[in-house]
């Protein structure tokens, strides 16, 4: 009878041994799988938020592509816009961000005083697309690093080449071309002067380009 009793203690210990380590494992493994969906949950929203930004910063700098008919007048009122416009094309190509934010301040400026009276209304149309788009990067050029400075310059110079195309100049103006910008997709860019200075290199390639037009 004693052992009886003695087996039965024995046994019921071992079940209440098993049941506390069974307990102990599945409460671990409950652990290890939250902390595991915490991580991916972590790792996911970091992805969505590194894609996120990637996808604003892209959108600034996106080129916009219109077709216009080239106006030949000689138009002084597009000057103040093509002196600042240009001033920022300088200060990039002397390496200097601080003048060609200097330029983007003038330009935000020249657009903001420019006359839309005297435009017919599908010139004021395509002027205020070309204008929305030209200031937002001049905004971004007062306040970006010289890298980031080229990047918005080089959508810039679509807008404004636009402009001149839509608006006319009083002014004589180079349209030059540099193979290797934009990831060696080329970019184009208006100077007052025949000599070819790289506003998207400045001194590692100022040469570096061809004067693929001019403007009166």
């Amino acid at each position: 009878m004693k052992n009886l009793k003695l087996n039965t203690g024995i046994i019921v210990a071992i079940l209440i041994l098993s049941i506390a380590i069974s307990c102990k494992d599945s409460k671990k493994e409950s652990k290890n799988h939250k902390k595991h969906q915490t991580e991916m949950k972590g790792e996911a929203h970091s992805m969505m938020k590194h894609n996120n930004t990637d996808g604003h910063h892209k959108k600034s700098i996106k080129k916009e592509v219109r077709t216009i008919e080239v106006n030949n007048q000689k138009n002084i009122t597009t000057a103040l816009i093509i002196e600042a416009y240009i001033e920022i094309k300088n200060g990039l190509a002397s390496d200097n961000k601080e003048n060609a934010a200097k330029g983007g301040t003038a330009l935000v400026e020249a657009f903001s005083v420019f006359d839309m009276a005297k435009l017919s209304t599908e010139t004021h149309k395509e002027y205020m697309e070309i204008m929305e788009s030209a200031k937002e990067h001049a905004e971004h050029i007062v306040k970006s690093d010289i890298k980031h400075q080229r990047e918005h310059f080089l959508a810039l110079s679509t807008d404004i080449i636009d402009l001149v195309n839509l608006l006319g100049t009083e002014k004589t103006l180079y349209k030059d071309y540099c193979p290797m910008a934009n990831n060696n997709k080329g970019g184009y860019w208006l100077s007052e002067i025949k000599d070819i200075k790289n506003p998207y290199y400045g001194a590692r390639m100022l040469k570096c380009g061809s004067v693929k037009k001019q403007i009166n």
